[in-house]
C-alpha cells in the first residue's frame, strides 16, 4: 500500500491566515466602509502588527484583489447553482435571473461597491481575481442569447437596468423593498422591447359551486 502523500502543512496554515486576514477585511468594510480599511485595523483584528501582514499580501491592494476574487466566485458558484432550476419560458427565466442579482447586490453593499463599482482609487483586479467576473458575464450573455436575445446592445440595456435598480436600492431606500418592486416591471419593459413572448396568464380561478 502506498504512503499517502506528505500534507504541506506550512502553505495550509498560510492558506488559513490569508483567509483569516480577508474575513477581518470584509468584516471591518461592513462597520466602517470599504475605502476605511487599513492595514493596521485589519492587523489589530488577526492578532497582528500591520508590518506582518506583509508576509501574506504585499498591499492593501492585494487584500481588495483577494476580496474581489472570492465575492466573485462565490457569486459564479451561486448562478451555476440557479441556472438547474430556471424556468422554461423566456421572459420568467430572465426575471428570476435578474432577481437573483439583484438580492445578491443588495444584501451587502460593501461587497456590491467592490465588485461592481470604481470606490477604492488606484484598485485594479488581476487577471487572476478578474476572471470569474468575467466567466459570469460571459456565463450570463450566453444565456440571454439562448431565451432569443442576441443583440449585444440589448444585454447591456438589461444588465443597466438591473444595476440601476440595485444602485438607487442602496443609495436611497436601503432595507427597504421599493426597488425590489420594480424589478420584474423593468425587466417586462426590457422584454417588451425586445420581443420575448409575454407569460402565460394565470388561469382564471375556480369558482365554488353555488
Amino acid at each position: 500500500m502506498l504512503d499517502a502523500p506528505n500534507r504541506d502543512r506550512n502553505a495550509e496554515r498560510r492558506e488559513a491566515t490569508r483567509r483569516e486576514i480577508v474575513e477581518a477585511a470584509w468584516a471591518i468594510a461592513r462597520e466602517s466602509g470599504l475605502a476605511e480599511l487599513t492595514l493596521r485595523d485589519v492587523a489589530a483584528r488577526v492578532g497582528m502588527r500591520a508590518p506582518s501582514l506583509y508576509s501574506h499580501f504585499a498591499s492593501k491592494n492585494a487584500i481588495y484583489d483577494a476580496m474581489f476574487g472570492q465575492a466573485w466566485s462565490e457569486y459564479e458558484s451561486s448562478v451555476l447553482a440557479l441556472e438547474g432550476a430556471l424556468p422554461q419560458h423566456p421572459r420568467a427565466a430572465a426575471k428570476q435571473y435578474g432577481r437573483h442579482f439583484f438580492d445578491f447586490a443588495v444584501d451587502d453593499l460593501p461587497r456590491h461597491q467592490l465588485m461592481n463599482q470604481r470606490v477604492i482609487p488606484g484598485f485594479e483586479p488581476s487577471p487572476e481575481s478578474y476572471a470569474p467576473a468575467v466567466r459570469v458575464l460571459e456565463r450570463a450573455a450566453a444565456n440571454v442569447r439562448e431565451l432569443g436575445v442576441t443583440s449585444e446592445d440589448d444585454f447591456a440595456i438589461l444588465i443597466a437596468l438591473i444595476g440601476g435598480l440595485i444602485n438607487q436600492h442602496h443609495a436611497n431606500d436601503p432595507g427597504g423593498d421599493r426597488y425590489a418592486g420594480l424589478l420584474d416591471r423593468a425587466i417586462d419593459m426590457w422584454a417588451d422591447a425586445v420581443g420575448l413572448p409575454a407569460e402565460d396568464p394565470a388561469p382564471p380561478s375556480r369558482k365554488s359551486a353555488p
